[in-house]
């Protein structure tokens, strides 16, 4: 299926061209997963970022719900050439033969709010002293142990810690950091004051087998500790 998306407003379309853009940065052949409602208001793109164990959301609000729902994969490059930013629209491309991931998403409700997580500074903060961990502990190998088996079990064991009082890996919060999902938000100010902005606020949600953290600007699932493929309300859907 092709056809053009009016989206809300250019924001929206750039906000859609900057995770696209992200993910293309990630891995060169990206495919999405997208996904309307027949009357819903908006499209949810789902991606997965290379190495991060993660799927990615983003929501692009539309101008006006669709007469059909749209589900269908296609290429994440393609998908970004296909955003005008100005004109607030996209052209969905011809459907791409996806990665499996494409087939298991998350579900599409029960979500309970999940406490314990950090508030978002604070989990700003866990991932750049981790990142800052990481390359210290990179920098000390000595040359003969400095190979790429070694630096991903020191990844996977900074990554693999959780996140406060939850299950949520420190991964998850890497990957929504990367993709754009942790950046301040700019609150409205009078005319002639000077910007301002807050941390995007973070909240955890459980379904199943999933977790999801969640900001205003998109979301991150990830299976939680010990979820089986097909269990714990992992979902497969056509594609």
């Amino acid at each position: 299926m092709s056809g053009q998306l009016r989206l809300a407003d250019s924001g929206e379309a750039a906000d859609l061209a900057a995770f696209l853009g992200r993910l293309v940065h990630y891995d060169r052949a990206a495919a999405v997963r997208l996904q309307a409602a027949a009357g819903g208001g908006a499209l949810a793109v789902f991606g997965r970022p290379p190495s991060f164990e993660v799927l990615a959301v983003r929501a692009a609000r539309l101008a006006e719900p669709l007469a059909a729902p749209l589900d269908v994969t296609v290429s994440a490059g393609e998908l970004l050439e296909a955003v005008d930013e100005s004109g607030a629209a996209v052209t969905v491309p011809g459907p791409v033969t996806g990665p499996p991931w494409t087939g298991v998403l998350p579900p599409r409700g029960g979500w309970s709010p999940v406490p314990g997580l950090p508030a978002a500074e604070a989990v700003r903060a866990a991932v750049a002293a981790a990142v800052a961990e990481f390359r210290a502990r990179d920098e000390a190998l000595p040359p003969q142990h400095r190979t790429r088996s070694e630096r991903d079990r020191i990844g996977r064991e900074i990554w693999s810690r959780t996140l406060g009082d939850t299950e949520l890996p420190l991964r998850a919060a890497h990957a929504a950091q990367s993709l754009g999902f942790l950046r301040p938000v700019r609150t409205p100010v009078p005319a002639g004051a000077p910007d301002a902005s807050a941390p995007a606020p973070v909240a955890l949600f459980a379904s199943g087998g999933w977790l999801r953290l969640s900001t205003p600007y998109g979301s991150v699932a990830t299976r939680r500790p010990g979820a089986l493929a097909g269990l714990g309300g992992i979902q497969v859907r056509p594609v």
